[in-house]
């Protein structure tokens, strides 16, 4: 809202409320104390208006309690502006805001839920994962927070991990899953396309990456492409293709594949690469549900 205040448009957008609200107070004055003289007929107050034969328009005034009712509105309308910062350029007396209201009842849920996770505290995940009412607890925080990306089985989609299997990014153990959820990941493959050489070069490393993972592929281009692979892409998805944890980098040599494991797949991420990234949670999650959906997110995995 600091940044709003600033801008003059603000003031002037203030200034047009203002002004109109108390133009109509003064409109509302003026009806009342005015009584136009058009009526035809001073006893009935009549404007001469008649419409089937007895039905007349007369100029009374509007009831007292009515134009009450409006003064009201005026009245209520500036009291508002002045106690909250409807206006945007005063902060208004009560010193409000959504942010602080948000934060005082964030605090306040916060503290109702310390008692539903603290039976779990000082628990490894592993014993967790293992306790029902953590797992239905978990669920419903992965249903609420993470279905839409991960799905509500957690099997994902294209562009999104599946979350049941042991295939992992950046490591399946039950910390490395917590620091995802709390921190957030930003998965980056750079466009490839002009380090690897023509459309040849690039169908021959495409070829030779189906071929790690024992997909169709045409041998004679694999081969070609074997080479190439090492230099440009062994970096960071390892000489063997298995990839790194460290970075992230997708294991080429499964049949686990976060966009599909087709040539034409392979060949867009080469050329144009990817970006993915996954959301830091840490303002949206206490700790304590960090902990209990980082065992539920592990525990799908591990049945067992």
């Amino acid at each position: 809202m600091h940044d709003f205040i600033l801008n003059p448009m603000a003031w002037l957008i203030a200034a047009i409320t203002l002004v109109g609200i108390v133009a109509c107070g003064l409109f509302l004055w003026v009806q009342a104390s005015r009584k136009l003289r058009v009526s035809l007929d001073p006893d009935t107050n009549s404007t001469g208006h008649v419409w089937d034969e007895d039905l007349k328009e007369l100029n009374n005034p509007m009831p007292r309690w009515w134009m009450g009712l409006f003064y009201i509105t005026v009245v209520f309308a500036l009291a508002y502006l002045a106690t909250f910062p409807g206006l945007t350029v005063i902060q208004g007396w009560l010193g409000w805001s959504s942010q602080q209201q948000y934060q005082q009842e964030r605090a306040t849920l916060d503290q109702s839920a310390q008692a539903a996770f603290s039976e779990f505290k000082g628990m490894s995940p592993e014993q967790v994962a293992h306790n029902p009412h953590a797992r239905d607890i978990g669920q419903r925080i992965f249903l609420n927070n993470c279905a839409q990306c991960h799905g509500s089985d957690a099997r994902g989609s294209k562009g999104f991990p599946n979350l049941s299997d042991r295939d992992w990014l950046y490591g399946g153990d039950p910390e490395v899953i917590r620091t995802s959820i709390e921190q957030g990941r930003n998965g980056t493959m750079p466009p490839m396309a002009a380090a690897v050489g023509n459309s040849e070069e690039q169908r021959a490393v495409a070829q030779y990456v189906l071929s790690l993972s024992g997909r169709e592929n045409d041998s004679l281009r694999a081969q070609l492409g074997r080479a190439k692979f090492k230099e440009v892409c062994a970096a960071c998805h390892g000489a063997d293709g298995k990839g790194n944890v460290a970075l992230g980098a997708p294991n080429l040599s499964d049949r686990t594949w976060l966009y599909s494991g087709t040539e034409k797949a392979i060949l867009e991420t080469l050329r144009n690469g990817r970006q993915n990234h996954m959301p830091s949670h840490a303002q949206l999650l206490t700790p304590e549900q960090i902990q209990v959906v980082a065992a539920y997110v592990w525990g799908l995995s591990n049945p067992q």
